[in-house]
């Protein structure tokens, strides 16, 4: 089915159009271009800004900033950075690396992300996804937030196929795809003068070779300002004259504060399946999470999520007091499968659980495709999804929250199964 959603398709024209409009009414958005290629306009002219509430739209009652920076000095060297602070919490958006996002703070505290082993913010340029059997996409690993995709995501690996032409031919594949190393093209800020007052940051990011896929990604980052949420609407478009496969995974990682022994992922679930052998002897406790464990084996679990009546589900993590949450709200419809990668080492070694809800699971395309798992689009089509996130504080505000988990899941046991899928 073909889809059309103008509000986030970005062009440089239109890119373009909404920069030059200095003397719009005032009840139209104020927008400033952060990155563009496709303007007549020298880099270094937006290689740094600062945008405040105060001078973009003076009425909002809550102080908001936006900063847009540029790192030096190591493998960080040339990564653009955006920090969007909506008056109480900080959103550190990376459109260097696909427009992942690095961290959320709270209040100037860390709410959401983790710490990985890779220190720096590592630039695309020092990246080679070909090194160490395909899996050099380890080396710079260390977003909050990571999109793998678009073209395919998960184990690297051959992949084999019927290409455009009709003929079966093979292709390497590595370690989740291209998206968070390739940077965007176009970055926007559009800030609403009305209530109530939405800061938006709008991106596009291709992915394209000749004789291939030439996929592009939509994205909008949007906050209102002093609350504790955020949604990220993505959507990923065939700009090329044949249908092509796509897969989208949104690799969503935490560690402290909300990752201790003792807490509890609550997800209303259809089915669990170990992804791996390792995975199985623990299936019954895929929900429960350890404390950092040094020498831990990692363990994948793939997930069908239900869905309420509106076609949504919620999916929580939570502290084991209970009073600090995070939660994400999506269709499973646009993301119909949930992994959990469990990668609780020790803190050295990168102390972390990855909750991801995608089109696929992590799998090599091969084999996510002899289960009828990676989509396609005809030409010019657009697959959306939407996950919107929230900060939860307070026993009271998990509960509620949990309370909506339990209530999609309803009387529905889940089925756990005890062997994982034969991958061939």
């Amino acid at each position: 089915m073909r889809h059309t959603r103008p509000s986030i398709l970005i062009t440089g024209g239109l890119i373009a159009v909404l920069a030059a409009s200095p003397l719009a009414p005032a009840q139209e958005p104020f927008r400033q271009v952060l990155i563009s290629v496709s303007r007549d306009t020298d880099p270094n002219l937006i290689f740094r800004s600062n945008t405040a509430s105060r001078d973009a739209v003076p009425e909002c009652p809550v102080a908001w900033s936006v900063r847009k920076v540029r790192l030096t000095g190591g493998k960080q060297e040339g990564v653009d950075i955006v920090r969007v602070d909506n008056g109480k919490m900080q959103i550190t958006l990376i459109p260097t690396r696909g427009m992942g996002i690095q961290m959320v703070t709270l209040e100037g505290k860390r709410i959401l992300g983790w710490d990985s082993p890779i220190r720096e913010v590592v630039h695309p340029s020092f990246i080679n996804l070909l090194s160490r059997g395909g899996q050099g996409w380890l080396e710079g690993f260390n977003e909050w937030l990571c999109r793998c995709g678009m073209e395919w995501n998960g184990s690297p690996g051959i992949d084999r196929f019927v290409n455009s032409a009709g003929e079966e031919t093979t292709m390497d594949l590595t370690l989740h795809g291209r998206i968070a190393n390739l940077p965007a093209q176009e970055v926007l800020l559009i800030a609403e003068r009305k209530p109530p007052y939405r800061i938006t940051i709008r991106g596009r990011v291709d992915e394209r070779i000749l004789y291939g896929a030439k996929l592009e990604l939509t994205t909008e980052l949007s906050t209102v300002p002093g609350s504790r949420e955020f949604a990220v609407r993505d959507a990923v478009t065939n700009r090329g004259g044949q249908r092509q496969e796509f897969e989208m995974l949104y690799h969503t990682n935490f560690g402290p504060p909300l990752l201790e022994e003792g807490s509890k992922l609550l997800a209303p679930v259809e089915t669990v399946t170990p992804l791996s052998g390792d995975s199985a002897r623990d299936v019954e406790r895929y929900d429960q999470f350890l404390g950092p464990t040094p020498g831990f084996a990692a363990q994948v679990y793939g997930i069908k999520p239900l869905a309420d009546a509106s076609g949504r589900t919620l999916v929580l993590l939570r502290n084991k007091a209970g009073d600090l949450g995070a939660s994400m709200r999506y269709a499973t419809r646009e993301l119909p499968f949930l992994t959990v990668w469990k990668n609780t080492v020790g803190r050295e070694d990168g102390y972390v659980v990855g909750i991801e809800p995608g089109t696929n699971f992590p799998n090599n395309r091969r084999v996510e495709r002899k289960h009828g798992r990676v989509p396609s689009l005809p030409p010019g089509a657009s697959h959306f999804m939407t996950i919107e996130y929230a900060v939860h504080s307070g026993a009271e505000a998990v509960e509620g929250a949990a309370g909506q988990v339990a209530r999609i899941q309803g009387d529905r046991r889940p089925l756990i199964n005890e062997k994982p899928e034969k991958s061939e």
